[in-house]
């Protein structure tokens, strides 16, 4: 009798890892596995969740586990029981979790109790900030990982000197994949006019998410007088998180609110972009990779290659830094990271995973 295809469950729910998949998942059909795609519901805003499955091609998700918004121990354990039920219901070959999120850490402990094998995707990056729950994320998904992808060379020394040596594995990363393969669709099928009225090279884009700046006032309020201080106008899609709170702030007048963006558009409205101001970890790379300067609006960064040359420049959430920050500006060409020998890293992560079998 012919063998059965190794199914692989994969768990996404946030927008940075609908982009992620949207390229492991293609290799991993072609390549006749059987794939189970479940949508934890983390991101529930169709502007953060259905417009990134229609436009990247990602398959609509098999499961969606609908969870929505709560605490962080509240939206995890609702993460958890979904998915148990599920994959005590299909027992797949291995289960594949992407980032840091809740999704990831409510997948990477199921797995682990359901003895499950366990790939990462994004391994081995440390912010060496306790304080973020993406870090606390982090170490204890890659502690139970057996697969650990990593993309780059940083995240395998760091894995190595915490004593995680097996199962790990260079891929490079996905997301520059993604954006190499993407942004040349963007620059076809997206006019920057239908985004903004502002010209190439004299706008700003800024974008703020994480729980430490958008539920702290006094840093929401020290990043809106940094963006206030800049000679130029500054587009800032609003994460829902972020809108719930902008409402008690003074947004500065050359700020222009505008709702969260496709993966396509906002590719292109970075692109042109004379600068990015972001907590985001992704939207630091795809910047840099995008050849636009970039200021991280927190202390610390997990992507250290992109400090190089001055391309991306931390500043937290203080206005006189983040304006000394956008006016330096970087030197030489952006930094060049993210490839691994034998790439891409979509194809290195199935042929990982197929050893599983």
């Amino acid at each position: 009798m012919p063998s059965m295809p190794m199914h692989i469950v994969s768990i996404v729910g946030a927008r940075p890892q609908f982009v992620k998949a949207s390229v492991v998942s293609r290799v991993l059909r072609d390549r006749g596995m059987e794939e189970t795609l479940v949508h934890t519901g983390q991101h529930y805003d169709p502007a953060m969740s259905e417009i990134f499955f229609d436009e990247l091609g990602i398959p609509p998700p098999d499961h969606n586990l609908d969870v929505g918004s709560g605490s962080h121990a509240e939206q995890t354990g609702a993460m958890m029981v979904g998915l148990e039920r599920l994959m005590e219901a299909r027992r797949p070959d291995g289960v594949l979790v992407y980032g840091d999120t809740n999704s990831t850490i409510a997948g990477a402990l199921v797995a682990a109790k359901l003895v499950l094998p366990l790939a990462h995707v994004e391994a081995g990056l440390r912010s060496f900030n306790r304080a973020m729950p993406e870090e606390v994320n982090r170490i204890v998904t890659d502690r139970l990982s057996d697969l650990l992808f990593c993309p780059t060379e940083t995240a395998v020394r760091q894995l190595a000197s915490e004593g995680i040596v097996r199962g790990v594995s260079l891929t490079g990363d996905v997301m520059l994949e993604v954006t190499r393969h993407f942004a040349e669709r963007a620059d076809a099928q997206v006019a920057l006019s239908g985004i903004t009225h502002h010209e190439p090279g004299r706008y700003g884009v800024a974008t703020v998410h994480r729980a430490e700046n958008a539920d702290d006032p006094a840093r929401l309020a020290g990043i809106l007088e940094g963006l206030a201080s800049l000679e130029f106008p500054v587009v800032l899609p609003l994460h829902p998180r972020t809108r719930r709170r902008i409402d008690q702030q003074v947004v500065p007048s050359n700020v222009d609110l505008i709702e969260p963006l496709g993966y396509l558009p906002m590719l292109t409205l970075v692109r042109n972009a004379r600068c990015v101001l972001t907590d985001s970890g992704g939207l630091q790379k795809e910047a840099v990779w995008l050849g636009t300067p970039c200021v991280t609006l927190r202390e610390e960064t997990e992507w250290v290659e992109t400090l190089v040359g001055g391309w991306n420049r931390l500043a937290g959430a203080d206005p006189v830094r983040i304006r000394e920050a956008v006016d330096r500006r970087p030197t030489g060409r952006p930094p060049e990271f993210g490839n691994a020998p034998g790439g891409p890293a979509s194809a290195l992560i199935a042929t990982a995973l197929e050893s599983l079998g």
